[in-house]
């Protein structure tokens, strides 16, 4: 029996209808279309308005498409891990909701909390399972309905995010050569003050209080952040291309957490990556917190090919932040058809 490694063999993805544009936002606070497009790259994102649905509801659609294309039978799934910061509720957790409503007969599920970073921790994990023998078929999931903590009066965070959700289906191979290659995660610890949600935590319960001090929102000092994420992210991927000997004409993508245009640009300058071989779609999208680096795959599988160096990278609270490697493991303009 050969070395088993993971690779992934297919993207879902989900947003809702319903579409958030900037001229909308400019007559709800004090902002232009020109103002959020210069500073942030966004023109527009897609937000869940029906009464009564959340992130499991955007999670499930997105992998109901996953198991549509890739034809994986749902009884041979072993595992649903779910990366979200915006729950369903505290408690049961928003993938085991999916799972119940997929009709997974012999999976577990979990949620992982990591923010923005989510999904790529998430991934890892699920190799880690994958390498150990322990699964075979594992979908990972990255979705966050982010305008429900989102401050529609806050003219800074307001324009930032959407809601979303993006799929794939890890899975066990033996063949030599593609695959999960190597990742390298970092936590900083000292994020707190400057991206958080003070209220509903057990530091601070909800009550009359948190609601009536709008302590349910995003909170963000934007010029702190950025400058966290340019350099986290950026020398994330340079560690993942020194530690496998790969230069920069090796990179066929980098496919990186969708938070802010610029960000997404400086990073690749400091990496000395042209954007041609950076994925983005934050311009329809927005930030959709651990949606993103999932939903740029899905935007971009007709793209991917057999072989190509894949290079994912993501910051986010805590401060969280890493990058991983992959090895593409199929044929993305067929598999985008189905």
């Amino acid at each position: 029996m050969g070395k088993i490694n993971a690779i992934i063999t297919g993207v879902g993805g989900y947003v809702p209808d319903y579409i958030l544009n900037n001229e909308e936002l400019s007559r709800m606070v004090d902002t232009t279309d020109e103002w959020i497009t210069t500073r942030v790259g966004i023109k527009e994102r897609h937000i869940l308005t029906e009464e009564g649905l959340g992130t499991s509801y955007l999670a499930r659609k997105a992998a109901k498409q996953l198991l549509r294309k890739t034809g994986v039978d749902p009884d041979t799934i072993d595992a649903l891990i779910l990366s979200t910061t915006t729950p369903d509720y505290k408690f049961p957790s928003t993938a085991s909701i999916v799972l119940g409503k997929l009709g997974l007969k012999n999976a577990f599920a979990m949620d992982i909390s990591a923010a923005c970073a989510g999904f790529m921790y998430t991934l890892d994990l699920a190799t880690s399972m994958i390498k150990s023998g322990r699964c075979k078929k594992i979908i990972v999931i990255g979705a966050d309905k982010m305008s429900s903590i989102t401050d529609y009066t806050d003219r800074q965070t307001c324009v930032l995010f959407g809601d979303g959700a993006g799929a794939v289906l890890l899975e066990a191979t033996e063949e030599e050569g593609v695959g999960a290659m190597d990742a390298f995660f970092r936590t900083d610890g000292k994020g707190l003050p400057f991206l958080h949600m003070k209220g509903g935590g057990s530091v601070c319960p909800p009550s009359r209080f948190t609601v009536d001090h709008r302590l349910h929102y995003v909170y963000q000092e934007g010029r702190t952040v950025f400058r966290y994420a340019v350099t986290s992210m950026g020398d994330d991927v340079l560690e993942v291309l020194k530690r496998n000997g790969l230069t920069n004409e090796d990179v066929n993508w980098v496919i990186p957490h969708e938070a802010n245009y610029r960000i997404i640009e400086a990073v690749a300058k400091r990496v000395n990556l042209p954007m041609e071989k950076i994925v983005v779609n934050i311009e329809h999208y927005g930030n959709t917190s651990a949606a993103t680096i999932p939903l740029a795959m899905w935007d971009h599988e007709a793209n991917l090919k057999k072989g190509d160096n894949v290079v994912f990278t993501a910051f986010g609270a805590g401060f969280t932040h890493g990058a991983s490697y992959f090895k593409w493991a199929y044929d993305g303009a067929e598999m985008a058809k189905r």
